[in-house]
């Protein structure tokens, strides 16, 4: 089924959600979040004709805010850190301790480098697999997965190193 049917209003809504969240997974601040993917909007709406022609927008979409996220060329000076979705019931789990570790998350994950991340991202929180990985960053599989093992070996080395400080 082809989505020409399918207007950039109603692409939008339904993707609008799942692409702040990638993109507050990649830039770590949810005001970066928004400006990016407003930024690839404002872009996708003026290509939209060809866009929306294709099998699957919202896959294209999602590929323009990587890409846009890899090369923004302004910096990112925003330091907040996203907080959890305000909770309906009470739980019985420690908040605090909840908090700290996404905490601990975003500043190990802001270390990496732009790629390294990007990768991890999209591995680990939108389920990817390498070669998909490998179509949004254009790049090879094997690029992907010597990126996620980098990753990977950065963020252990520095939970030794936290671990071995305490």
């Amino acid at each position: 089924m082809t989505t020409d049917a399918l207007s950039f209003d109603e692409v939008v809504r339904a993707s609008e959600r799942r692409l702040l969240r990638l993109g507050l997974m990649l830039t770590g601040g949810v005001h970066s979040a928004e400006d990016l993917v407003q930024t690839v909007f404002a872009r996708a709406y003026r290509r939209w004709a060809r866009i929306g022609a294709l099998d699957h927008p919202e896959a294209y979409l999602r590929t323009m805010v990587v890409n846009e996220f890899l090369s923004w060329r302004r910096l990112l000076k925003n330091s907040e850190v996203p907080l959890a979705e305000p909770v309906d019931q009470p739980s019985r789990e420690d908040i605090g301790a909840r908090q700290a570790q996404r905490d601990a998350a975003w500043r190990l994950l802001a270390g990496l480098p732009r790629k390294q991340r990007a990768v991890l991202v999209l591995r680990y929180y939108e389920d990817l697999p390498d070669s998909e990985i490998a179509e949004v960053l254009g790049v090879a599989p094997v690029t992907v997965r010597t990126n996620a093992a980098r990753a990977l070996a950065t963020l252990r080395g520095t939970l030794s190193a936290e671990e071995a400080q305490r």
